[in-house]
Protein backbone atom coordinates (compact mmCIF):
# COMPACT_ATOMS: atom_id res chain seq x y z
CA UNK A 1 0.00 0.00 0.00
CA UNK A 2 2.88 2.54 1.12
CA UNK A 3 4.51 1.84 -2.35
CA UNK A 4 0.87 2.25 -4.39
CA UNK A 5 0.47 5.96 -2.40
CA UNK A 6 4.39 6.42 -2.88
CA UNK A 7 4.10 6.20 -6.52
CA UNK A 8 0.87 8.14 -6.79
CA UNK A 9 2.64 11.11 -5.11
CA UNK A 10 5.84 10.95 -7.56
CA UNK A 11 3.66 10.67 -10.49
CA UNK A 12 1.50 13.81 -8.73
CA UNK A 13 4.51 16.02 -8.23
CA UNK A 14 5.26 15.13 -11.82
CA UNK A 15 1.67 16.60 -13.08
CA UNK A 16 1.25 20.11 -14.54
CA UNK A 17 -0.71 22.72 -13.54
CA UNK A 18 -3.76 22.01 -15.20
CA UNK A 19 -7.51 23.15 -14.73
CA UNK A 20 -8.76 19.52 -15.32
CA UNK A 21 -9.59 17.82 -12.27
CA UNK A 22 -8.78 14.31 -13.80
CA UNK A 23 -6.13 12.26 -12.45
CA UNK A 24 -4.24 10.00 -14.08
CA UNK A 25 -5.47 6.34 -13.29
CA UNK A 26 -2.47 5.09 -11.13
CA UNK A 27 -3.24 8.06 -8.86
CA UNK A 28 -6.70 7.43 -9.06
CA UNK A 29 -5.82 3.78 -8.08
CA UNK A 30 -4.13 4.54 -5.51
CA UNK A 31 -6.45 6.44 -3.85
CA UNK A 32 -9.21 4.42 -4.01
CA UNK A 33 -7.27 1.41 -2.89
CA UNK A 34 -6.08 3.53 0.42
CA UNK A 35 -9.89 4.65 1.25
CA UNK A 36 -10.76 0.71 0.72
CA UNK A 37 -8.12 -0.62 2.71
CA UNK A 38 -8.76 2.85 5.88
CA UNK A 39 -13.00 1.77 5.54
CA UNK A 40 -12.03 -2.03 5.87
CA UNK A 41 -10.32 -1.37 9.09
CA UNK A 42 -12.41 0.88 10.81
CA UNK A 43 -10.75 3.98 10.14
CA UNK A 44 -10.94 7.15 8.80
CA UNK A 45 -10.19 7.95 4.93
CA UNK A 46 -8.88 10.63 2.85
CA UNK A 47 -11.41 12.40 1.62
CA UNK A 48 -10.46 13.29 -1.76
CA UNK A 49 -6.75 12.84 -3.23
CA UNK A 50 -5.19 16.47 -2.02
CA UNK A 51 -6.74 15.06 1.59
CA UNK A 52 -4.21 12.24 0.88
CA UNK A 53 -1.59 14.62 -0.13
CA UNK A 54 -2.19 16.32 3.13
CA UNK A 55 -1.84 13.04 4.99
CA UNK A 56 1.54 12.20 3.68
CA UNK A 57 2.99 15.73 4.98
CA UNK A 58 1.61 15.85 7.88
CA UNK A 59 1.16 12.64 9.30
CA UNK A 60 4.59 10.40 9.46
CA UNK A 61 4.44 6.75 8.08
CA UNK A 62 4.21 5.16 11.21
CA UNK A 63 0.97 6.64 12.11
CA UNK A 64 -0.57 5.72 9.14
CA UNK A 65 -3.27 3.20 9.00
CA UNK A 66 -1.19 0.26 7.66
CA UNK A 67 0.40 -2.37 9.91
CA UNK A 68 4.09 -2.25 8.92
CA UNK A 69 7.14 -3.85 10.46
CA UNK A 70 8.38 -1.80 13.34
CA UNK A 71 11.36 -1.03 11.70
CA UNK A 72 10.24 0.22 8.64
CA UNK A 73 9.19 3.64 9.87
CA UNK A 74 10.60 6.12 12.16
CA UNK A 75 8.64 9.04 13.38
CA UNK A 76 10.36 11.45 11.41
CA UNK A 77 9.32 9.26 8.07
CA UNK A 78 7.43 11.36 5.79
CA UNK A 79 6.21 11.22 2.33
CA UNK A 80 5.47 14.38 1.36
CA UNK A 81 7.78 17.45 2.60
CA UNK A 82 5.32 19.57 4.59
CA UNK A 83 7.02 22.81 3.93
CA UNK A 84 7.70 22.36 0.36
CA UNK A 85 4.44 20.02 -0.82
CA UNK A 86 7.07 17.92 -2.25
CA UNK A 87 7.83 14.51 -2.33
CA UNK A 88 10.65 13.63 0.17
CA UNK A 89 13.47 11.20 -0.49
CA UNK A 90 11.69 8.45 1.68
CA UNK A 91 8.86 8.55 -0.92
CA UNK A 92 11.13 7.94 -3.94
CA UNK A 93 12.77 5.08 -1.74
CA UNK A 94 9.13 3.70 -1.79
CA UNK A 95 8.41 4.49 -5.23
CA UNK A 96 11.15 3.56 -6.98
CA UNK A 97 10.41 -0.13 -4.50
CA UNK A 98 7.33 -0.31 -6.90
CA UNK A 99 7.95 -2.35 -9.54
CA UNK A 100 6.39 0.12 -12.15
CA UNK A 101 7.97 3.01 -11.14
CA UNK A 102 8.35 5.97 -13.37
CA UNK A 103 11.01 6.98 -11.64
CA UNK A 104 13.38 3.95 -11.51
CA UNK A 105 12.29 3.66 -15.49
CA UNK A 106 13.91 7.06 -16.65
CA UNK A 107 17.14 7.10 -14.50
CA UNK A 108 17.77 3.46 -14.94
CA UNK A 109 16.96 3.70 -18.95
CA UNK A 110 18.77 6.80 -19.49
CA UNK A 111 22.16 5.62 -17.63
CA UNK A 112 21.61 2.01 -19.32
CA UNK A 113 21.91 4.22 -22.84
CA UNK A 114 24.51 6.26 -21.81
CA UNK A 115 26.54 3.68 -20.61
CA UNK A 116 25.89 1.75 -23.41
CA UNK A 117 27.16 3.94 -25.74
CA UNK A 118 30.60 4.80 -23.79
CA UNK A 119 30.94 1.18 -24.22
CA UNK A 120 30.14 1.03 -27.79
CA UNK A 121 32.65 4.14 -28.57
CA UNK A 122 35.42 2.44 -26.09
CA UNK A 123 35.05 5.35 -24.28
CA UNK A 124 35.33 5.25 -20.16
CA UNK A 125 36.16 8.74 -19.76
CA UNK A 126 33.18 9.88 -21.30
CA UNK A 127 31.14 8.37 -18.81
CA UNK A 128 33.37 9.20 -15.87
CA UNK A 129 33.16 12.97 -17.21
CA UNK A 130 29.10 12.28 -17.68
CA UNK A 131 28.47 11.22 -14.44
CA UNK A 132 30.68 13.66 -12.50
CA UNK A 133 28.52 16.47 -14.23
CA UNK A 134 25.68 15.42 -12.86
CA UNK A 135 27.15 15.00 -9.22
CA UNK A 136 28.87 18.26 -9.50
CA UNK A 137 26.11 20.50 -11.88
CA UNK A 138 22.61 19.40 -11.01
CA UNK A 139 21.84 23.01 -12.14
CA UNK A 140 23.17 24.44 -15.93
CA UNK A 141 22.19 27.66 -17.58
CA UNK A 142 21.68 27.73 -21.59
CA UNK A 143 24.81 29.00 -21.86
CA UNK A 144 26.25 26.23 -19.80
CA UNK A 145 24.36 23.79 -21.49
CA UNK A 146 25.86 25.49 -25.12
CA UNK A 147 29.22 25.02 -23.66
CA UNK A 148 29.23 21.36 -22.77
CA UNK A 149 29.63 20.90 -26.65
CA UNK A 150 33.19 22.35 -26.70
CA UNK A 151 33.79 19.77 -23.54
CA UNK A 152 36.14 16.75 -25.88
CA UNK A 153 34.88 13.70 -23.01
CA UNK A 154 31.55 15.18 -22.74
CA UNK A 155 30.48 16.12 -26.59
CA UNK A 156 29.65 11.91 -27.16
CA UNK A 157 27.10 12.45 -24.51
CA UNK A 158 24.70 15.57 -25.29
CA UNK A 159 21.54 13.67 -26.25
CA UNK A 160 21.89 12.19 -23.01
CA UNK A 161 22.89 15.50 -20.78
CA UNK A 162 19.78 16.95 -22.73
CA UNK A 163 17.26 14.15 -21.83
CA UNK A 164 18.84 14.33 -18.06
CA UNK A 165 18.34 18.06 -17.48
CA UNK A 166 14.47 20.03 -17.23
CA UNK A 167 13.74 23.37 -17.25
CA UNK A 168 13.77 24.79 -13.88
CA UNK A 169 10.11 25.48 -12.43
CA UNK A 170 8.98 29.12 -11.81
CA UNK A 171 7.83 27.91 -8.32
CA UNK A 172 11.49 28.26 -7.37
CA UNK A 173 11.94 31.82 -8.30
CA UNK A 174 12.52 34.61 -6.03
CA UNK A 175 12.32 37.81 -7.10
CA UNK A 176 13.53 36.90 -10.54
CA UNK A 177 16.20 34.80 -9.54
CA UNK A 178 17.11 31.00 -8.83
CA UNK A 179 18.97 29.87 -6.16
CA UNK A 180 21.35 27.15 -5.49
CA UNK A 181 22.39 25.28 -2.22
CA UNK A 182 26.11 26.40 -1.49
CA UNK A 183 26.15 22.63 -0.38
CA UNK A 184 25.13 20.47 -2.93
CA UNK A 185 24.44 22.74 -5.55
CA UNK A 186 20.69 22.28 -6.01
CA UNK A 187 18.32 24.68 -6.52
CA UNK A 188 16.54 25.69 -3.40
CA UNK A 189 13.10 25.74 -2.83
CA UNK A 190 11.57 29.33 -1.78
CA UNK A 191 9.38 28.90 1.65
CA UNK A 192 7.73 31.73 3.37
CA UNK A 193 8.54 35.34 2.98
CA UNK A 194 12.90 34.78 3.07
CA UNK A 195 13.41 31.03 3.82
CA UNK A 196 14.60 28.63 1.69
CA UNK A 197 14.93 24.54 1.72
CA UNK A 198 17.38 22.06 -0.31
CA UNK A 199 15.64 19.02 -0.98
CA UNK A 200 18.68 16.76 -0.56
CA UNK A 201 18.38 15.15 3.04
CA UNK A 202 21.96 15.57 3.34
CA UNK A 203 21.40 19.71 3.55
CA UNK A 204 17.84 19.93 4.31
CA UNK A 205 18.58 18.06 8.16
CA UNK A 206 20.48 21.61 8.69
CA UNK A 207 17.37 23.90 8.34
CA UNK A 208 19.03 26.75 7.59
CA UNK A 209 20.92 26.47 4.07
CA UNK A 210 23.26 28.42 2.64
CA UNK A 211 22.44 30.49 -0.61
CA UNK A 212 25.23 29.95 -3.83
CA UNK A 213 25.07 31.37 -6.70
CA UNK A 214 22.19 33.34 -7.54
CA UNK A 215 20.67 32.66 -11.52
CA UNK A 216 18.59 35.31 -13.13
CA UNK A 217 16.98 32.72 -16.22
CA UNK A 218 16.74 36.06 -18.38
CA UNK A 219 19.93 36.99 -18.77
CA UNK A 220 21.73 33.18 -18.66
CA UNK A 221 19.03 31.70 -21.80
CA UNK A 222 17.25 29.73 -19.18
CA UNK A 223 17.83 27.62 -16.08
CA UNK A 224 17.74 23.87 -16.25
CA UNK A 225 18.12 21.55 -13.47
CA UNK A 226 18.56 17.57 -13.07
CA UNK A 227 15.18 15.74 -13.21
CA UNK A 228 14.21 14.64 -9.60
CA UNK A 229 15.22 10.74 -9.77
CA UNK A 230 18.76 12.04 -10.78
CA UNK A 231 19.05 14.63 -8.27
CA UNK A 232 17.72 12.17 -5.76
CA UNK A 233 19.59 9.01 -6.90
CA UNK A 234 22.73 10.14 -8.78
CA UNK A 235 23.76 14.02 -7.70
CA UNK A 236 22.94 12.97 -3.43
CA UNK A 237 24.61 10.07 -3.41
CA UNK A 238 27.62 11.21 -5.54
CA UNK A 239 28.11 13.74 -3.17
CA UNK A 240 29.18 11.00 -0.96
CA UNK A 241 31.05 9.24 -3.54
CA UNK A 242 33.50 12.40 -4.23
CA UNK A 243 33.86 13.07 -0.77
CA UNK A 244 35.16 9.80 -0.18
CA UNK A 245 37.62 10.48 -3.16
CA UNK A 246 38.87 13.78 -1.51
CA UNK A 247 39.65 11.80 1.85
CA UNK A 248 41.52 8.34 0.05
CA UNK A 249 43.22 11.12 -2.27
CA UNK A 250 44.23 13.46 1.04
CA UNK A 251 45.56 9.18 2.38
CA UNK A 252 47.74 9.27 -1.00
CA UNK A 253 45.53 6.08 -2.39
CA UNK A 254 43.63 7.96 -5.41
CA UNK A 255 40.58 5.32 -6.29
CA UNK A 256 39.16 4.68 -9.94
CA UNK A 257 36.24 6.13 -9.78
CA UNK A 258 32.67 3.99 -11.39
CA UNK A 259 34.88 1.36 -13.01
CA UNK A 260 33.94 -0.54 -15.89
CA UNK A 261 31.01 1.67 -16.55
CA UNK A 262 30.07 2.00 -12.85
CA UNK A 263 30.34 -1.30 -11.63
CA UNK A 264 30.61 -0.12 -8.82
CA UNK A 265 31.52 3.26 -6.92
CA UNK A 266 35.18 3.32 -5.72
CA UNK A 267 38.03 0.92 -6.88
CA UNK A 268 40.90 1.57 -3.92
CA UNK A 269 44.54 0.28 -4.34
CA UNK A 270 45.97 -0.43 -0.86
CA UNK A 271 49.65 -0.68 -0.53
CA UNK A 272 50.04 -4.48 -0.85
CA UNK A 273 48.36 -4.66 -3.88
CA UNK A 274 45.20 -5.58 -1.91
CA UNK A 275 41.40 -4.02 -4.01
CA UNK A 276 38.81 -3.37 -2.45
CA UNK A 277 35.19 -2.34 -3.61
CA UNK A 278 32.88 0.69 -2.38
CA UNK A 279 29.43 1.13 -3.44
CA UNK A 280 27.75 4.10 -1.83
CA UNK A 281 24.49 4.93 -1.03
CA UNK A 282 22.83 7.57 0.88
CA UNK A 283 19.12 6.52 1.47
CA UNK A 284 16.47 7.77 3.94
CA UNK A 285 15.28 3.95 4.70
CA UNK A 286 17.97 0.87 6.02
CA UNK A 287 14.48 -1.56 5.47
CA UNK A 288 14.48 -0.72 1.77
CA UNK A 289 18.25 -0.72 1.38
CA UNK A 290 18.55 -3.80 2.95
CA UNK A 291 15.81 -5.48 0.60
CA UNK A 292 17.65 -4.28 -2.12
CA UNK A 293 21.22 -4.55 -2.04
CA UNK A 294 22.65 -7.43 -4.21
CA UNK A 295 26.26 -8.97 -4.97
CA UNK A 296 29.00 -6.28 -5.80
CA UNK A 297 30.05 -6.85 -9.39
CA UNK A 298 33.10 -9.35 -9.48
CA UNK A 299 34.52 -7.19 -12.45
CA UNK A 300 36.68 -5.59 -11.95
CA UNK A 301 38.21 -7.86 -9.52
CA UNK A 302 38.68 -6.93 -5.59
CA UNK A 303 39.58 -8.66 -2.77
CA UNK A 304 36.99 -7.15 -0.37
CA UNK A 305 33.59 -5.29 -0.78
CA UNK A 306 31.81 -2.57 0.91
CA UNK A 307 28.41 -0.66 1.34
CA UNK A 308 29.18 2.65 2.55
CA UNK A 309 26.67 4.98 3.83
CA UNK A 310 27.31 8.81 4.62
CA UNK A 311 27.27 8.86 8.28
CA UNK A 312 24.34 11.56 9.42
CA UNK A 313 22.53 8.63 8.48
CA UNK A 314 23.80 6.98 11.38
CA UNK A 315 23.73 9.92 13.25
CA UNK A 316 19.77 10.13 12.52
CA UNK A 317 18.76 6.92 13.13
CA UNK A 318 21.24 4.58 15.64
CA UNK A 319 19.19 1.24 14.24
CA UNK A 320 20.43 1.95 10.55
CA UNK A 321 22.78 -0.70 10.42
CA UNK A 322 21.02 -3.38 12.39
CA UNK A 323 18.06 -2.74 10.03
CA UNK A 324 19.84 -2.78 6.93
CA UNK A 325 21.34 -6.22 8.24
CA UNK A 326 17.92 -7.77 8.68
CA UNK A 327 16.86 -7.19 5.66
CA UNK A 328 19.29 -7.83 3.76
CA UNK A 329 19.16 -10.99 1.69
CA UNK A 330 20.41 -13.90 3.45
CA UNK A 331 22.58 -15.36 0.97
CA UNK A 332 24.37 -12.52 0.46
CA UNK A 333 24.83 -11.20 3.99
CA UNK A 334 28.36 -12.93 4.72
CA UNK A 335 29.88 -10.86 1.55
CA UNK A 336 29.36 -7.47 1.83
CA UNK A 337 29.48 -4.95 4.64
CA UNK A 338 28.07 -2.01 5.63
CA UNK A 339 29.86 1.11 7.03
CA UNK A 340 29.55 4.76 7.74
CA UNK A 341 31.85 6.58 5.47
CA UNK A 342 33.81 7.57 8.73
CA UNK A 343 34.06 4.22 9.76
CA UNK A 344 35.34 3.08 6.54
CA UNK A 345 38.33 5.96 6.58
CA UNK A 346 39.35 4.77 9.83
CA UNK A 347 39.46 1.09 8.80
CA UNK A 348 41.43 2.47 5.46
CA UNK A 349 43.91 3.95 7.86
CA UNK A 350 44.45 1.00 9.93
CA UNK A 351 44.49 -1.31 7.27
CA UNK A 352 47.49 0.98 5.44
CA UNK A 353 49.32 1.31 9.10
CA UNK A 354 49.10 -2.29 8.66
CA UNK A 355 50.70 -2.88 5.86
CA UNK A 356 53.36 -0.60 6.23
CA UNK A 357 54.15 -1.84 9.75
CA UNK A 358 54.39 -5.53 7.97
CA UNK A 359 56.84 -4.21 5.47
CA UNK A 360 58.95 -2.97 7.90
CA UNK A 361 59.00 -6.00 9.66
CA UNK A 362 60.01 -7.75 6.55
CA UNK A 363 62.81 -5.24 5.44
CA UNK A 364 64.08 -5.58 8.83
CA UNK A 365 64.03 -9.44 9.05
CA UNK A 366 65.41 -9.20 5.27
CA UNK A 367 68.63 -7.31 6.78
CA UNK A 368 69.15 -9.28 9.73
CA UNK A 369 69.02 -12.20 8.37
CA UNK A 370 71.57 -10.83 5.49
Amino acid sequence: MIRLVATALVRLSRRPVTANPVYDNAVQSAYNQLVLHCLRRGDAAPMSIPEMVRWAAEQPLESWPIDLPDDWATPDAYLVDDKTRTPTQQCLEWAIAARDAAAEQFENELMIDTIDQCRTAQAPESYTAFRRLLITRPVLTGTDLALLAEDLDLHLLLESIKKSYEPAPAAYLRDGQYAECARCRCLLAPIGVDEYRCELDRCHREHHPKIGRLIEPSVSNGVYQLARPLRMFITGPGLAETDLETALIAKGLPPEMWPNFDAYDLRITLPNSQIWAVDVKDRANPALLGQETRCIPKKPPYHRAFLVAPKYRFDEQESYGRVFAHHVPDEIGDKIELLSDSDFLRLVSREVKRIHRNQRQTDEGGTAGA
